[in-house]
């Protein structure tokens, strides 16, 4: 009888930083959507673009790492750290097969990132090869049975809650810490007192 192999989520993003709305989403997949952990793939710089306002990429590795630490299901990644950049959703999905056989590797993405799906960098062959799960996102409607077999529509509760948003508070001085897990908004205020502190 062939084993069943481990159900792993792929969400990947830039987590800059990770908030409530990444992890109460991730929760609900695994207790509700039918995966046994979920890996947050944090995505490293893209060399080829400008983002000034993308925090280091071992900052938003670490915070990830606190946010999910004695949860058992969530496990913190830099896999794609480590691939040939940029990187492409296809490649890591090869790699990480590659690397971790004992796992069926099941891509997260948005309704936002489903419609424009066929534009990614072999789109066909991500469908041939993994499911993928999309979550709602405002604005976005998507027709369940327009959907291929091996793409899942789950009903996730909506969070609008947005990265740029607790960047934008943390640089106004706002007090932002029931958007984030304890643990990061610790980390964060720290990091914000050493930054004030070389500065002066």
């Amino acid at each position: 009888m062939k084993e069943q192999r481990i159900k792993t989520g792929i969400f990947g993003g830039s987590f800059n930083p990770i908030h409530i709305g990444h992890l109460a989403l991730a929760n609900y997949l695994c207790e509700y959507g039918g995966l046994d952990e979920l890996w947050f793939m944090v995505s490293p710089h893209n060399p080829l673009k400008q983002q000034a306002d993308l925090w280091d990429d071992h900052l938003r590795l670490e915070l990830v790492e606190l946010a999910v630490a004695g949860y058992p299901k969530f496990h913190a990644s830099d896999f794609e750290f480590h691939l040939p950049r940029p990187s492409y959703t296809v490649h890591t999905l090869h790699a990480l097969q590659e690397a971790f056989p004992d796992r069926e590797f099941i891509l997260v993405i948005g309704a936002d990132n489903w419609q424009l799906f066929p534009r990614w960098y072999k789109a066909e062959e991500i469908l041939q090869h993994h499911r993928i799960i999309v979550y709602p996102r405002p604005g976005c409607t998507i027709d369940a049975a327009s959907l291929p077999l091996s793409v899942q529509l789950v009903n996730t509760p909506l969070l609008e809650i947005s990265s740029t948003f607790i960047r934008q508070a943390l640089d106004e001085g706002r007090d932002v810490r029931y958007f984030l897990h304890p643990a990061v908004h610790k980390r964060i205020q720290e990091e914000h007192s050493s930054s004030k502190k070389q500065a002066r």
